[in-house]
């Protein structure tokens, strides 16, 4: 067992406990540790399945100063996962409040920006807008193609939104 798997058990076993006080200092003392593989995801299954708002707002100020490009990966594999919808809002808000680099997942945001509710959907025009110049033409024109697919009615409270973003994306 390596030193971040042993980490990551102990992670587990304090993220799954009744103690409020342990499990918050478990989430601080994350911001002082090099992340580790996996602790995201935990952290995103306790903010997804605790009714503790305290709690989901030290997750979610987490998640919003995280440092180095090497967990965007993570994050969007969790956006990617069936969570409720404030899960997704919450991540999908992390990643542009982090300033990170999430440019080679804008095909993710695009998908995520037509399934999700209104709000969720600003936030990853957000992180898609901040993305667009990083973007080949190539790439550019996959994200297009996918707003394309979703086909929103113009009854759709998106429909602006997606009516922008494919003015940016051309």
């Amino acid at each position: 067992m390596t030193v971040y798997d042993k980490k990551l058990k102990e992670l587990s076993i304090i993220l799954q406990q009744d103690n409020i006080f342990k499990v918050k200092a478990a989430i601080r003392s994350l911001r002082e540790s090099p992340s580790f593989e996996g602790a995201i995801g935990l952290l995103v299954s306790l903010y997804d399945r605790s009714p503790d708002q305290s709690l989901k707002k030290i997750i979610a100020d987490f998640m919003n100063d995280l440092k180095g490009n090497s967990v965007c990966s993570e994050v969007v594999a969790e956006m990617n996962k069936n969570r409720k919808p404030e899960t997704i809002t919450m991540l999908v808000s992390s990643c542009w409040q982090s300033g990170l680099d999430y440019s080679g997942y804008c095909k993710d945001f695009a998908g995520i920006f037509l399934s999700a509710d209104y709000f969720t959907a600003i936030e990853c025009f957000t992180v898609l807008e901040a993305s667009v110049e990083s973007l080949n033409r190539s790439q550019k024109n996959e994200v297009i193609e996918i707003i394309k697919k979703g086909r929103l009615s113009p009854g759709d409270e998106k429909y602006p939104l997606v009516n922008e973003l494919l003015r940016l994306f051309r």
